[in-house]
């Protein structure tokens, strides 16, 4: 078995999220420990209890995703099972990096805390929206944006997802005028996303130059596995190289499509998604019929996972 770890994103979210694991598994319950003792609010509560509105806000979603991920990660490692590489989509990638030895969780959370932050005044600061395009490929995507930026209203790819998904972003009116020639092109679908801000575009700017600021001065180690970035798609392990690449990937398209490929293209045969949803796991499905894939967001699923890997806990 040659098992690469999962780790969602902005989206994935869900009040509830992490409670079973903090109810049963003592390490996952320190985790939401140390996480309420860092931050300046009950992030535990948050997660577990709601309210939805206010967990959908960046500067509160984006830790705590990465603290339910991460109390997944503790929970699943107590099986022994050895992962051979990690990926994180867009904030899922300092998860990742915990995984990968980069980065311990105290210095992940501030992060993420700074970044989710930034990532909300920039967005008002250069409001701006996304929505994802169903059913049609990055070339006619890239081709509809291009002409709609020339025109006057930007907007660009954001989020290569895989499966016949791709996320734009941009100013309002450059998502909102992309519509009608996607869905010319054959788009099944454009769909607007609930979000504060044209995340992985350029109008993220801003929170790229604050944030390479905070990571330069962040202990961050060289991974001791395999972590592809989102930025390359290609395994990046070198600690100035992940300061370098999680500063740009704010302002930068994911390329997660390419991130599987490249680990199927290795021989990888088994995906355990951890933290909240399965949208990453059901996009390893749609991408390879050949695989094991779980997603692991609570007790029950971990036990399933480990069923599914031939290990029991």
């Amino acid at each position: 078995m040659k098992l690469a770890l999962l780790f969602p994103g902005q989206g994935s979210q869900a009040v509830g999220m992490g409670a079973s694991f903090y109810a049963t598994n003592t390490a996952a319950h320190q985790v939401f420990g140390e996480a309420d003792s860092i931050l300046e609010y009950k992030l535990s509560t948050l997660c577990f209890d709601g309210p939805d509105e206010k967990l959908r806000e960046t500067q509160i979603t984006q830790p705590a995703l990465f603290t339910a991920s991460v109390a997944a990660l503790r929970a699943f490692s107590e099986a022994g099972l050895t992962a051979q590489a990690t990926a994180g989509h867009s904030v899922g990638e300092y998860a990742a990096l915990v995984a990968g030895g980069a980065l311990d969780f105290a210095t992940g959370l501030s992060l993420v805390a700074e970044r989710g932050g930034l990532m909300k005044q920039a967005g008002e600061v250069h409001p701006g929206s996304m929505a994802a395009v169903l059913g049609l490929g990055a070339d006619d995507v890239k081709a509809v944006c291009a002409a709609v930026t020339l025109a006057g209203d930007y907007v660009d790819v954001a989020n290569l997802n895989g499966a016949g998904q791709i996320v734009i972003s941009g100013e309002c009116s450059g998502v909102e005028k992309a519509a009608a020639p996607l869905k010319e092109r054959g788009a099944r679908k454009v769909i607007p996303l609930a979000v504060s801000g044209a995340f992985h575009s350029r109008l993220m700017q801003p929170a790229v130059h604050t944030m390479r600021g905070y990571l330069e001065s962040a202990p961050i180690r060289n991974a001791s596995i395999p972590v592809v970035a989102n930025v390359t798609a290609d395994y990046e392990g070198d600690a100035d190289l992940i300061r370098e690449n999680l500063a740009l990937q704010i302002a930068s398209p994911v390329r997660w499509e390419e991130t599987i490929e490249r680990l199927l293209s290795d021989g990888f045969d088994s995906f355990v998604e951890l933290g909240s949803g399965k949208v990453l796991g059901n996009i390893v499905k749609r991408m390879s019929k050949d695989v094991v894939v779980a997603s692991v967001e609570d007790a029950d699923s971990l036990a399933a996972a480990l069923n599914i890997l031939g290990k029991s806990a």
